[in-house]
């Protein structure tokens, strides 16, 4: 994608909407419980890659519809192609299904996943690679890869996974691929909050809303330096986190909230 205008981006696979620094998309594919094609990765790894230089947009919500999130790879237009493959074509396509993942953590902008209903193999990961998660009461989710014989290291799953939810727990739905409910997975905190069906898609929305109107400039450098700082010792990340903080001390925005606090206001942050 040569350039990307958040205002008029019309994609072929998905829906999208854009309103309030808020983008929004939605797997559209209802009466197959959204599932993800060749084309459809490719096109939301695109999206992801170019919301990097997107500044119009300061928060992303990713939802399903009709019910359901996302059931993951489409059988019959990617499961069975898969099993007809090469070496170098199964390698191309998971390699590419991986470049989402990328797309979705490289991105400044904080992810919200709405999840209700069938939440499933790609979809899963889709949810995980988000920043924040939540679900209705009905969100069954599920790695469940092992369950079609294919291990559950799938687009990050082993690195991601464990640091939201512990490494016992990790294990356990990968290698299980069993379903987890919504009360279950907010337990363990994969969910950050539970909704009323009726309500997850507001309450999201809402979320992402306050967020957009926060100092996006700092969103996008704390969210780089939650990814970055997974590999780091101790003393390299108070290093990293001292650069980072004194970068967003030299924002406008910073000098906004010190003037607001000192009139009792509240700051109206630009994002610069």
């Amino acid at each position: 994608m040569t350039s990307f205008d958040p205002e008029n981006y019309s994609p072929d696979h998905f829906a999208y909407a854009f309103a309030d620094k808020v983008a929004t998309i939605t797997l559209n594919r209802p009466e197959r419980k959204n599932p993800l094609t060749f084309e459809s990765y490719a096109e939301l790894r695109d999206l992801f890659r170019a919301l990097r230089y997107a500044d119009k947009v300061k928060a992303v919500v990713i939802a399903g519809a009709g019910g359901n999130f996302c059931s993951g790879g489409d059988v019959h237009e990617i499961i069975g192609p898969l099993t007809k493959m090469d070496m170098p074509g199964l390698l191309a396509f998971t390699r590419m299904t991986g470049d989402l993942v990328k797309a979705m953590r490289s991105c400044p902008q904080p992810i919200i996943a709405a999840v209700n209903g069938v939440c499933a193999g790609a979809g899963a990961i889709l949810a995980m690679a988000s920043d924040i998660r939540y679900a209705a009461h009905d969100a069954k989710t599920a790695f469940l890869f092992t369950r079609v014989g294919l291990a559950g290291a799938d687009m990050g799953a082993c690195a991601i996974l464990p640091r939201i939810i512990g490494h016992g727990r990790a294990a356990e739905l990968l290698y299980s691929g069993r379903s987890f409910s919504a009360e279950e997975g907010e337990r363990w905190g994969f969910f950050n909050r539970l909704c009323a069906t009726d309500a997850l898609l507001g309450d999201a929305t809402d979320f992402a809303q306050n967020l957009s109107d926060g100092p996006s400039f700092a969103h996008g450098m704390t969210k780089n330096q939650l990814d970055m700082e997974w590999a780091m010792p101790l003393d390299t990340a108070i290093e990293a986190e001292a650069q980072a903080q004194a970068i967003c001390m030299q924002t406008r925005d910073f000098e906004r909230a010190y003037h607001a606090f000192v009139a009792k206001q509240r700051p109206q942050f630009e994002g610069n």
